[in-house]
């Protein structure tokens, strides 16, 4: 199940990157980069840091096909996308979960400690998506909207947990995404956010 999951979750992302890149008018082969980048960069940097090698979509081609296709599917199918709007935001939040979850255990596999784990699912959570802000030239959306990297952050402390406690994969899989589907969609609908850090030094002086 989470693997497919994940194939709707890196497609999805594949899109998101391409609509940005198309924000910046970028060409074919930009949209598809960027778009590439976007749903397999948060695991590349994973694998990365982690020294997890080989990193996973060399070993599995057919994601590369799959988040390419999916960015110039996207430049086809861009006029349509805002009637899709809250579909999209349904399946970006399964695939911050989905990635999170899939972070935290290549971690496991790996033997690190919590904290380590944890930052795993994190950053395999939002990674691609502070990538892709940031071949687009712009302050990273995860950091400064609607709660999202806190999101993965829960979810990663709930998994963790719940597998700490026994709790049996499924269930534990069930209640993850339940628990970061709501609190992410929650969040769009309601607009919540964490305190934002404002620094100008003139106010203080």
């Amino acid at each position: 199940m989470l693997l497919y999951i994940y194939i709707v979750a890196i497609t999805a992302e594949a899109m998101s990157g391409a609509l940005a890149a198309g924000r910046r008018n970028m060409d074919m082969f930009g949209v598809a980069f960027v778009a590439f980048i976007t749903a397999l960069g948060g695991g590349t940097v994973r694998d990365m840091l982690l020294g997890n090698y080989p990193v996973s979509w060399t070993q599995h081609p057919m994601y590369i096909h799959i988040t390419i296709l999916a960015g110039l599917f996207t430049m086809v199918v861009a006029r349509y996308m805002h009637r899709l709007h809250s579909i999209f935001l349904v399946l970006d939040a399964m695939g911050l979960i989905a990635f999170t979850v899939i972070g935290c255990n290549v971690a496991l596999k790996l033997e690190y400690s919590t904290t380590v784990v944890i930052m795993a699912g994190i950053t395999t959570g939002i990674f691609g998506g502070i990538l892709r802000d940031l071949l687009c030239n712009r302050t990273p959306m995860v950091l400064r909207k609607e709660l999202y990297a806190s999101v993965s952050l829960l979810v990663a402390i709930l998994y963790l947990c719940l597998r700490h406690w026994g709790v049996s994969h499924d269930i534990n899989l069930l209640a993850s995404f339940s628990f970061g589907l709501a609190l992410r969609l929650a969040a769009i609908r309601w607009r919540w956010s964490l305190p934002v850090f404002t620094y100008a030094p003139g106010r203080w002086s």
